[in-house]
């Protein structure tokens, strides 16, 4: 359902004042607080995430070098 139409301006809110964070401890200790909150990987998973890295970059170089290697044998041919 649509509401009627008025001429009325509508009303205009007042902006939010912005609030600095406030600097509690220096950038070390932050810094330190901060990884204390990172979930680490185990070894079971460090592992079989570095080994599907690993797999998937070596799949693209031979990709990208498959596709160099069939421009360069087309335009020797192209180009002789």
């Amino acid at each position: 359902m649509t509401t009627p139409t008025t001429n009325q301006e509508p009303q205009k809110k007042e902006p939010a004042e912005i609030v600095e964070p406030k600097k509690k401890k220096n950038f070390l200790s932050s810094t330190y607080d901060e990884l204390k909150l990172v979930v680490w990987p185990n070894k079971q998973q460090l592992f079989s995430e570095s080994l599907a890295v690993i797999i998937m970059v070596s799949f693209s170089a031979a990709a990208i070098a498959s596709v160099s290697r069939f421009y360069g044998w087309a335009a020797s041919q192209i180009f002789r």
